[in-house]
């Protein structure tokens, strides 16, 4: 329940003294500074973890256009305190259960000059993360709203080890390469995605710069700072009808807030992995989602499809029968039907002359595959162009929710600017009242929305396994680099499950039944280490008949009680484990180097359990099984090949 602790306003023209204000986390391991500088007289802030400087005095405040700024010649006029200490329910993510505990500090600005425009900064300081964003009142003569920016920085103190998606331009997928680079590296035309992750240096300090609770608001992107010192400076996707401009609003009645600017911080980079900042900093869910089911899904698509019992698969019944018949063979819960299903699809980002969404291809009759589907306890997710389905969206929702589908998969937004952020807040609005789940694909960073809309469960905005049928850039670097960078804001779907596994030296680009350069054993873990409650199931039902590791595929979850990193590395390794119920799953995989890697159990509390062990063979298709009884006084080792993995499942002795 939230608390005021202290309310201190003073009279229009008074001024609280200039002097520095703290604001500590609940736990005292973060200090906020909010002071003023000299020479602008504009706020600023500075972070210190355990008493250490991670983040250095930087500025605050908003941009207008015509070089116009809020926040420079401002006074302190009211502050206000507060505390809050909750805990929410998660319907679908890395937990199923959430602490919301924070202290904050409101500060109210005042012009000292001119119109005396208000400005209000909230600050909010987590045990695992410092939040702030700004707030414009309704104020006399503050009508229409044009705003070009932020002055937001984040000033760091040394040459900081980042690690960072360099996207170079607004409109874009989302998905790359998150490529280690020193702070002194950044430059002010780069753009990149969120979140960015760093090391301090002094142990294994660690945070991460992102966002929350983005609505009626342009996406953000990271750059250098102008005057070239070290760190990175805020920078708003332009609007495309008035490139001028990222941000337009009347805010004569509602007046703005903005989207939170996170640093997540954690005493190791698996700490961030663990943090559940960012849903915490949304709005809680209005209504019931107890429709919502989170699972696996086979997938039409990445595999070709091809299938040996169908010369002729393609987008057709009898393909799609054959793959719901997997799902269901194998207790996934969905099957998805991929681009192509519908009149004048197949174009993937191009809108065809006479698309149209509300009828199907000859060769699909969709509501007897749902019934189909349905008699053998099978969903069915749909695909859709973005803009085809934003023509009729709620006339889509309701017809095919009418007919049993389950969700869609929306692609191909490939922006973040002020209007596709608005046409997100539509898309969640609508598949909630239609009850229908939602993957969004060409997709933003994620930030936090799956609190809000648990409908939501997962998104692209990711370099995954499609990149296989046409690039060498699926590494093992790759795939352990994306826990801590791009999973730290959300749900990821990577759609894993290649199992055509070769080393990366006989590795071959393949479009079709494609090929993936890391091992078997990786394979697996990817089913642990990555973030997504719609977890694809993404190879050719012919190449999971009888493989070594499918036994794992099939018994994972998707959706989780609790999260726990083991140990990891950026770029280099990682050990996961995650509850679900009583039993434990752990995924371990590492970079091109072989590793050895130790998993004390001390997380699995009293009782005795089976331990059930996936690990690397001889070749990249091998997997070592065995079997134990373990406590949570032992240890197990997982022999790891060079872009290779290992997976564990702990079952209690009952």
């Amino acid at each position: 329940m939230k608390t005021l602790l202290a309310l201190a306003l003073l009279g229009t023209g008074a001024s609280v003294s200039a002097q520095d204000r703290h604001l500590k986390s609940p736990d005292g391991s973060i200090d906020v500074t909010i002071g003023q500088d000299a020479a602008t007289r504009g706020p600023t802030y500075a972070i210190a973890f355990h008493g250490r400087p991670v983040i250095a005095p930087s500025p605050l405040g908003l941009a207008f256009e015509s070089y116009k700024k809020l926040g420079p010649d401002t006074a302190v006029t009211s502050t206000t305190r507060a505390n809050a200490d909750t805990r929410y329910a998660v319907l679908a993510g890395k937990t199923s259960s959430a602490r919301d505990r924070y202290t904050e500090l409101t500060l109210g600005l005042t012009e000292m000059g001119g119109a005396r425009r208000l400005l209000e900064i909230v600050f909010r300081a987590y045990d695992d993360g410092v939040a702030f964003r700004y707030r414009l009142p309704v104020q006399p003569g503050f009508n229409d709203l044009r705003l070009a920016g932020e002055l937001t920085e984040f000033a760091f103190p040394a040459d900081y080890r980042c690690w960072g998606l360099n996207l170079g331009r607004f409109d874009t997928s989302h998905e790359g390469e998150y490529d280690p680079l020193n702070a002194s590296q950044v430059r002010p035309h780069n753009l990149f995605e969120t979140p960015v992750t760093c090391r301090t240096g002094i142990g294994d300090t660690s945070f991460a710069l992102t966002e929350a609770d983005l609505r009626d608001y342009s996406g953000s992107y990271l750059t250098g700072r102008e005057t070239g010192a070290l760190g990175f400076a805020t920078r708003l996707s332009p609007r495309l009808d008035d490139p001028g401009v990222a941000v337009k609003a009347d805010i004569r009645t509602t007046g703005l807030t903005t989207p939170w600017r996170v640093v997540m911080l954690g005493d190791t980079p698996g700490k961030l992995i663990e943090s559940t900042i960012l849903t915490s900093l949304n709005p809680a869910p209005k209504g019931d989602f107890s429709w919502v089911k989170p699972g696996k899904t086979a997938w039409d698509w990445w595999n070709g499809p091809t299938l040996k019992a169908l010369p002729s698969a393609g987008m057709n019944d009898a393909t799609i029968k054959a793959y719901i018949d997997f799902a269901a063979a194998n207790g996934l819960p969905y099957m998805l039907i991929d681009d192509g299903w519908y009149v004048n699809s197949g174009g993937g980002p191009v809108v065809y002359p006479g698309a149209d969404i509300m009828t199907t291809v000859p060769a699909i009759d969709l509501p007897r595959l749902v019934r189909y589907a349905a008699d053998r306890k099978v969903g069915l997710w749909l695909w859709a162009n973005w803009r085809v389905l934003d023509a009729k969206m709620d006339a889509v929702f309701a017809r095919y929710a009418g007919m049993g589908i389950k969700g869609f998969k929306v692609d191909f937004m490939d922006r973040s600017d002020q209007q596709i952020v608005e046409f997100y807040q539509r898309i969640f609005k609508a598949s909630a009242d239609h009850c229908l789940m939602l993957d969004l694909h060409g997709a933003y960073h994620p930030t936090g929305a799956t609190r809000t809309w648990p409908q939501f469960l997962t998104q692209e905005g990711v370099l995954g396994a499609e990149y296989n049928k046409w690039t060498r850039r699926i590494t093992a670097r790759h795939n352990v680099t994306l826990p801590f960078t791009r999973g730290l804001a959300g749900p990821y779907d990577y759609t894993p499950g290649g199992f055509r596994n070769a080393t990366p030296a006989t590795f071959r680009i393949e479009p079709q039944t494609p090929m993936v350069q890391t091992t078997r054993g990786q394979a697996l873990a990817m089913y642990v280490v990555f973030d997504s409650p719609f977890m694809g199931v993404s190879d050719s039902p012919d190449n999971y008949a009888g493989a070594a590791g499918f036994d794992f595929v099939r018994a994972v979850p998707a959706t989780w009680d609790e999260t726990r990193v083991v140990s990891g590395a950026i770029g280099e390794r990682i050990v996961t484990a995650r509850r679900s119920g009583r039993d434990w799953y752990v995924g371990a995989m590492t970079d091109e180097t072989a590793r050895t890697l130790d998993v004390p159990l001390d997380f699995l509390g009293s009782g005795r359990f089976t331990a059930t062990i996936w690990q690397d063979g001889a070749g990249p298709t091998d997997v070592v099984m065995t079997t134990r009884i373990v406590t949570a006084r032992d240890t197990l080792n997982l022999t790891l090949a060079g872009s290779g993995g290992g997976a564990i499942r702990l079952v209690p002795i009952r």
